[in-house]
C-alpha cells in the first residue's frame, strides 16, 4: 500500500543542518498494524508526517497503491488525505468554533456524496463507541484532554480511511483507555482491512499490531519479534534481532547506536 524509498528530512542549512530523518524504507500492507516507537526528537512525528503526505521529504519517494505522493499538486494531495488517510496528531486539531459532533462530521462532509443525516449518523456512532456520546453539543474548550483525545479519534474515523496515522494516540488516556481505543482500532482494521501506523514513545501494546519499529535520531530499524504474537522478548534479545529496514550491511558503530 505505501512503499518509501530512502525518504529524508533535513532541517535548516550548513552547519546548523539537521536530519531528523535518515534514510527510511518501510512498506506497509494493506490491513497491516506497524508500531513505531522511540524517545522524544527521534524522528518519529517527521517520518509519520511524511508517509501521510503532510510533509514533503527532503530526499527520497513515497507511493501509495503505486502513485507518488509527492508528485501530486497540493489539491491531489488533499484529496488523497481526505478520501483515504484518517489522522491522529497528538495536539487534536479540533476546530474551536464546532462543537464535537460537528468536528467529526466535517471531514465526511468535505468528501461529500452523503446526506448529512447519514453523516451525523455515522458520527455519533462513533462517538459512542469511544464514550463521547454524552458531548456531542461541548465545543473543544470545554473538554478534558482525553475527551479531546477521544474525540480526535472518532474523526479521524469517520470516513473509514483506507490507512491510519496515528501519533501518540493514547497519550492522553489512562491505561484502561488506552486498551480500549487499541481495540477499537484494531477492531476496525480487521473488520475494513484498514491499515494502522502508531507512533509512540512507549512500548507497544501486545496483540495490537503486526510489526514493531524502533527509531533513534532519524534512524529506523524493525525488530525481528512480532508485536502480535506471544510475550514480548527482553531488550537485550531485541537487540540482537534489530535490522534495518534497507538493504545495507549494518557497520558496528550502527549496531550499538541502534542498541543504544
Amino acid at each position: 500500500m505505501i512503499i518509501t524509498k530512502n525518504i529524508s528530512k533535513t532541517f535548516g542549512q550548513g552547519t546548523r543542518a539537521v536530519r531528523a530523518v535518515k534514510d527510511v524504507n518501510i512498506r506497509i500492507e494493506e490491513g497491516e498494524r506497524v508500531y513505531i516507537h522511540g524517545p522524544s526528537g527521534a524522528g518519529k512525528s517527521t517520518l509519520l508526517h511524511m508517509l501521510g503526505g503532510l510533509n514533503l521529504p527532503t530526499a527520497g519517494t513515497v507511493t501509495f497503491r503505486g502513485k507518488d505522493v509527492y508528485y501530486l499538486r497540493d489539491r491531489g494531495k488533499s484529496r488523497l488525505r481526505n478520501r483515504h488517510f484518517g489522522f491522529i496528531f497528538q495536539s487534536y486539531h479540533l476546530l474551536p468554533e464546532l462543537n464535537v459532533l460537528e468536528n467529526v462530521m466535517l471531514p465526511a462532509m468535505i468528501k461529500g456524496g452523503e446526506s448529512a443525516a447519514g453523516i451525523r449518523s455515522r458520527a455519533a456512532g462513533l462517538l459512542e463507541t469511544v464514550g463521547m456520546d454524552g458531548r456531542l453539543k461541548h465545543r473543544p474548550g470545554q473538554l478534558s484532554g482525553g475527551e479531546a483525545q477521544r474525540t480526535a479519534i472518532a474523526r479521524a474515523l469517520v470516513n473509514s480511511p483506507d490507512i491510519l496515522f496515528c501519533d501518540e494516540p493514547a497519550g492522553s488516556l489512562d491505561s484502561e483507555m488506552r486498551e480500549g481505543i487499541y481495540l477499537l482500532i484494531r477492531d476496525i482494521s480487521e473488520k475494513n482491512g484498514m491499515s494502522v501506523v502508531v507512533v509512540s514513545h512507549q512500548a507497544p501494546d501486545r496483540g495490537f499490531f503486526h510489526s514493531e519499529y524502533a527509531m533513534k535520531d532519524g534512524v529506523l530499524g524493525r525488530m525481528t519479534n512480532d508485536t502480535s504474537e506471544g510475550s514480548r522478548e527482553t531488550k537485550a534479545q531485541m537487540a540482537k534481532g534489530f535490522r534495518m529496514t534497507d538493504d545495507r550491511v549494518q557497520t558496528a558503530e550502527e549496531i550499538q547506536y541502534l542498541k543504544g
